[in-house]
């Protein structure tokens, strides 16, 4: 099944990014035409339709660097919540909480935000082999990694180059989506919000991994630093507020130190 897209120059026009460019273990390379007659290339399976410069958090800029893509998920990513929290917390456990309220479908359409490697694209599509899922991140060096996770592991995903502050999806196309870990990082979070309100259906459920701002002198004193890399944390209920203010409700919570996941319903 082909992928349906909204083009970054019109929101009028379509692009349709073909099912042979998910089949990541097979390189594909070809170019999108819009009905302005702009084109958009697809190289090593990553469609790229990154337009406009934004501004980037140093810890956005940090993911453009090839080493960090490399050593993100398997030196950090699987380790990261069992390090936060102080407690044992396995990426399994993460996966069964991802797809246990995600609940992907066969023939759903679902939507990695910010996805770095794709590690929760990937966890969708092996939970719903007949789904769609797609994967969006800024950063090239990140997304060839997640091409070749996911090629590892036979998944077939789209992958796209976007800014999530303008994503490439008619107003709601997308069944479900996740974030994993991303929304600290940004640097124009509430925006990023509305958007994916806007392309999820109503009723579909938004899948939200973020850290909390700590409760102890410790704990910010070590977030201090991570500010000035442009790394945002937010308190329960300021992060609940700006959930509600985007147009979600918030269904399920649960927390783990500063770790909190959120199972969020388009209203």
């Amino acid at each position: 099944m082909d992928l349906k897209l909204r083009a970054p120059d019109s929101d009028q026009h379509s692009l349709l990014l073909p099912e042979a460019a998910s089949r990541l273990y097979e390189p594909y390379t070809g170019t999108l035409t819009s009905g302005n007659g702009n084109e958009y290339q697809i190289k090593g399976n990553v469609a790229d339709l990154l337009q406009k410069k934004y501004a980037y958090s140093l810890a956005q800029k940090s993911n453009h660097f090839g080493f960090t893509a490399s050593v993100y998920e398997d030196l950090w990513r699987t380790q990261s919540l069992s390090l936060l929290t102080g407690e044992s917390f396995p990426i399994e456990a993460e996966k069964d909480l991802l797809t246990d309220w995600l609940h992907p479908v066969d023939n759903g359409i679902y939507l990695d935000v910010g996805c770095s490697t794709a590690l929760y694209a990937r966890m969708i599509k092996k939970r719903a082999p007949g789904a769609v899922v797609a994967a969006i991140d800024i950063s090239q060096p990140m997304l060839r990694q997640a091409r070749k996770k996911a090629a590892d592991e036979s998944s077939d995903l789209f992958l796209i180059r976007a800014d999530a502050r303008e994503a490439p999806f008619f107003a709601g196309t997308i069944d479900g989506l996740a974030m994993g870990g991303t929304l600290n990082e940004l640097t124009d979070e509430l925006k990023v919000l509305y958007e994916c309100r806007r392309i999820v259906k109503k009723g579909g459920i938004f899948f939200m991994m973020h850290l909390l701002k700590s409760d102890s002198v410790a704990g910010r004193l070590l977030q201090g630093p991570a500010g000035l890399g442009g790394i945002q944390f937010w308190t329960l209920d300021d992060s609940n507020a700006l959930f509600e203010r985007a147009g979600f409700r918030i269904e399920n919570q649960f927390t783990k130190g500063i770790v909190c996941f959120t199972k969020l319903i388009a209203v």
